[in-house]
């Protein structure tokens, strides 16, 4: 079971002071918040691909790095990265390849019931699934969007430059997008 092989590492990892390796404090180093996308490729690629460290940046992570509701967690995390931990400027980075391009929604709604969400609640939600559980088309229009909702918002600060940047899951390439300066 994962969760047994996680907590006995864990036992060994704290016992051997392991942690000591990536102490840091809650401020960035950089002073950026990067939003990105959640894909497993990126875990390690990404980090390494901007020469980040522990402590650099705020790290926040959704399906697909999309951010179309300017009131969700995500444009909440980032403005908190602002206002209260020092960070003075916004990274949008999306992945070419991603499984939120082009998304299935249908396909999604029917791996939902085949894991035993009955229609009734699907059809009784607070929000459509049509609507909300939607990808995108294009990737760089993608990242432009969440872009243009967090340079947008009432509560971040015009000083505070956004980019926007597509990287290669298999290389780290880094395609600019919108340059926030």
């Amino acid at each position: 079971m994962l969760l047994d092989e996680i907590l006995s590492f864990n036992e060994k990892f704290v016992e051997e002071k392991n942690y000591q390796a990536f102490e840091t404090d809650k401020f960035p180093n950089k002073r950026a918040v990067v939003f990105t996308c959640m894909d497993t490729r990126l875990v390690e690629l990404l980090p390494n691909a901007l020469n980040l460290k522990n402590g650099d940046v705020k790290m926040v992570k959704n399906a697909g790095a999309i951010l179309t509701d300017p009131y969700d967690s995500i444009m909440k995390s980032i403005l908190v990265a602002v206002h209260a931990l020092q960070a003075d400027e916004v990274f949008v980075i999306a992945h070419h390849g991603c499984g939120m391009n082009k998304f299935d929604t249908e396909g999604f709604l029917e791996a939902v019931k085949d894991h035993g969400i009955d229609e009734n609640t699907v059809n009784n939600m607070d929000h459509d699934p049509k609507e909300w559980l939607v990808g995108f088309n294009d990737v760089t229009k993608s990242v432009e969007q969440s872009v243009r909702v967090i340079e947008n918002h009432p509560l971040l600060p015009e000083s505070i430059p956004v980019h926007g940047l597509v990287i290669d899951p298999s290389t780290g390439k880094l395609d600019l997008v919108t340059k926030g300066y």
